[in-house]
């Protein structure tokens, strides 16, 4: 090989380098998650398709175990990213916290309601005088619940028997037959499915987007960073909507514990629901009707200034990559 090939290859490789951002930089950020969850799948894919490398990222993902004890890793320090609910940080921020939204996670009201195989269900007025097993509050799930009940002229104290369990232990008491009605997130409701029970409401569909889940950072992160992080996370929707098959295969490597068959089933049905959504952006519309929930309950007293709550500085070059 001639001196002169070598040094063009060497060029070569220079260049290659120094055009990767994973080889340029290689920055260490921390992403603290409220738990390990399906509904944070594309944070999962964007790990395991390596998006955070090809962004010059060398991610580390924490599990707080709770959606306030993440968003308090951000806002101390510990933590630049964190993932859970947009009203936690709406809340936090309405107290003066220095915190925002850069991009979405969940775009859907990723909650269902199933029953017994055997209960007639017209309406949610059908529930009526029902026991109904939901999740320890505060959570999501059972918010919407509570809305979806007040809004049909029904309170949840009188006219159901709530029997509050903790997050993601729903199935046991309601296949237990403790209740004839559950109010659910995946991989719960297709547990319960797969053992005959019926899905009669769907949260998805019915109030179509809804800002359920986002990342949210300190309005001094680092720019560049952040903007690497939502540049992966659009990578790892973009990914998701047209890769069906591999998408359930990483769903099934991080939650090993599951059923395979459960797990598919949920990926597919968040999927088909429009819960995985197919970009990081957030619309005005998606989160008022998620606040909007915060307000009726009383969780928030108005809602959050979209223009400065939302960082598009960010989305807006996410959207745009080709």
């Amino acid at each position: 090989m001639s001196l002169l090939t070598r040094a063009a290859g060497a060029a070569a490789v220079m260049l290659l380098l120094l055009t990767s951002p994973a080889a340029a930089d290689n920055k260490k950020v921390v992403l603290s998650q409220a738990f390990q969850s399906m509904l944070y799948l594309p944070l999962y894919v964007a790990i395991d398709e390596g998006f955070f490398t090809q962004q010059g990222l060398d991610l580390t993902k924490e599990t707080a175990g709770a959606p306030t004890v993440a968003l308090s890793a951000v806002i101390s320090g510990s933590a630049q990213f964190s993932i859970h609910g947009p009203e936690w940080t709406a809340i936090a921020a309405s107290k003066g916290a220095p915190v925002g939204i850069i991009a979405n996670v969940v775009n859907g009201a990723a909650v269902w309601i199933a029953t017994t195989p055997d209960f007639k269900f017209d309406s949610i007025k059908d529930i009526k005088g029902q026991k109904v097993v939901t999740g320890l509050m505060p959570t999501t799930s059972t918010s919407l619940f509570m809305k979806l009940l007040k809004e049909n002229g029904m309170d949840a104290k009188t006219d159901v028997e709530m029997i509050p369990v903790a997050i993601g232990t729903e199935p046991g008491p309601f296949i237990a037959k403790q209740a004839n009605v559950a109010v659910m997130y995946e991989p719960g409701l297709d547990q319960v499915v797969a053992k005959g029970m019926k899905v009669v409401f769907g949260f998805p569909k019915a109030y179509g987007a809804y800002a359920f889940s986002a990342v949210t950072a300190r309005n001094d992160v680092d720019p560049d960073v952040a903007q690497r992080v939502v540049n992966a996370m659009e990578m790892a929707m973009r990914f998701m909507a047209t890769n069906e098959a591999k998408t359930v295969e990483i769903a099934k490597k991080e939650f090993p514990s599951l059923e395979p068959a459960v797990v598919e089933a949920a990926v597919k049905r968040m999927l088909a629901d429009g819960v995985y959504p197919p970009s990081v952006d957030i619309t005005a519309d998606a989160l008022k009707v998620s606040m909007d929930t915060q307000i009726a309950l009383g969780n928030l007293a108005g809602q959050p200034d979209y223009k400065s709550f939302v960082v598009r500085k960010y989305i807006e070059p996410a959207l745009s990559m080709k």
